[in-house]
């Protein structure tokens, strides 16, 4: 359904086992992002009312799993870290090149998050069915099923604003360039990493 083309090892489950303090940071600062790059597209791309509509949701939405996870890292006794770079996001922001119209800018930002929102999907899939506690696996199948809503909420827009055709060109191509970085990450307690 998510369309990604290399699947997480499972193994990733095992490293994130062994650091559970450093997933759940990772993962609250995740939930940051979102929040930021729905706020992001309501400043960018104000005249699109529809997109401003669904990021003003999406705002509340993740702000409030950025909360759960907080909760979650203070019930185990942990404090927050530092956020640390995302290299598969870094990664990922070099596909498309810069500039372009403003329709072509919304557009592979759409693509990038709906991207991003699926590998989170897949990865909290994964957790939900292989981590040993079974409390943190309740956790991420319930965050599942928003991040597979948000993954269809990006690339619905992105067929919405752009040239469907097109469209479908530059979202498979991305998806195999992804398959790509994916090779060498999986290595680290990252939700992307």
């Amino acid at each position: 359904m998510l369309g990604l083309k290399l699947p997480t090892d499972p193994r990733w489950v095992n490293i994130v086992e062994k650091n559970i303090e450093e997933i759940l940071t990772d993962h609250a600062y995740c939930e940051q992002k979102a929040t930021s790059t729905a706020i992001s597209l309501i400043v960018s791309f104000p005249e699109y009312t529809e997109l401003v509509q669904e990021m003003t949701k999406l705002v509340k939405e993740e702000i409030s799993h950025f909360k759960m996870v907080h909760d979650k890292i203070i019930a185990r006794g942990f404090v927050l870290g530092r956020d640390r770079k995302d290299d598969y996001v870094i990664q990922l922001l070099k596909f498309f090149p810069k500039g372009g119209s403003r329709t072509t800018q919304l557009v592979h930002r759409l693509l990038y998050a709906a991207l991003i929102e699926a590998r989170s999907c897949e990865r909290f899939k994964l957790l939900s069915e292989e981590l040993t506690e079974t409390e943190l696996a309740d956790f991420y199948r319930s965050l599942m099923v928003s991040e597979a809503n948000h993954y269809t909420m990006f690339l619905n827009f992105a067929r919405q604003y752009g040239d469907r055709k097109e469209v479908e060109k530059k979202w498979q191509d991305l998806l195999s360039y992804e398959a790509e970085i994916m090779k060498s990450l999986s290595k680290s307690e990252a939700i992307h990493g």
